[in-house]
């Protein structure tokens, strides 16, 4: 029996690979988070410490809708991910600033074991303050333009305070999968390559709560979905 000579054997392995069919999942889902009922009046803070930087009032802003009432700031994700999806890798920097006495964004995104950089553009002492259930708790001070890196090794939702200015909040969201995302100003959301099937949505806003939708995707077609949310 003779034997493949061995540079050949590579060549013909290499051009199998080259050649063999690229399986990909060509299937999405685009869909919108929208304001069910009366909108409610944008609340107002009063500020009654360090005037000179935070100003006199604030916007709550933990309900921004547009004129269409779409919600900004909806956190949906995937409750049945792929089979063999996995925690993303951390690709881009995560920060969240403190300007304007205001937390921005006021909600971000991270994979579980990932950082977020917590910023001070202020001239001014702020600290940032969470209790996690899952992930280690802190409180730290932060003087201007000093970056704290803090990580979060598990999947939830955490608020972050700062104990100097009560109506300051920010949201870090430690996801499990990269099928992930908040709504921009228009309410809308994606997921792209996903295998046809049917999907389970979970749908959280820090004021009205968290609610589910289900949406079946194939190949030829996205699915489409328009989520609903109600003041509790």
């Amino acid at each position: 029996m003779r034997r493949m000579p061995f540079a050949g054997g590579l060549s013909a392995l290499l051009f199998g690979l080259l050649c063999a069919p690229v399986i990909s999942h060509g299937a999405a889902i685009k869909g919108k988070v929208i304001f069910a009922g009366p909108v409610p009046a944008q609340k107002k803070v009063d500020v009654t410490i360090d005037q000179y930087v935070c100003g006199t009032q604030k916007d709550a802003g933990d309900l921004l809708l547009s004129p269409q009432k779409e919600l900004r700031n909806a956190v949906v994700w995937l409750e049945n991910a792929p089979a063999g999806t996995v925690a993303p890798a951390e690709s881009a920097k995560v920060e969240m600033d403190q300007n304007g006495c205001t937390f921005i964004p006021r909600v971000v995104i991270v994979p579980a074991g990932g950082t977020v950089d917590f910023l001070n553009s202020d001239r001014l002492l702020h600290n940032i303050h969470a209790t996690p259930k899952l992930n280690a708790s802190f409180n730290r001070t932060q003087p201007k333009s000093r970056t704290i890196p803090i990580t979060f090794d598990k999947p939830e939702i955490v608020r972050i305070n700062c104990d100097l200015h009560s109506w300051m909040a920010g949201w870090v969201v430690v996801a499990a999968h990269q099928y992930y995302a908040i709504t921009g100003a228009d309410g809308q959301f994606a997921f792209d390559n996903l295998p046809s099937g049917q999907y389970n949505l979970q749908v959280w806003h820090e004021r009205l709560g968290t609610t589910r939708a289900s949406v079946a995707i194939t190949d030829q077609q996205a699915g489409r979905v328009t989520v609903e949310m109600k003041s509790p």
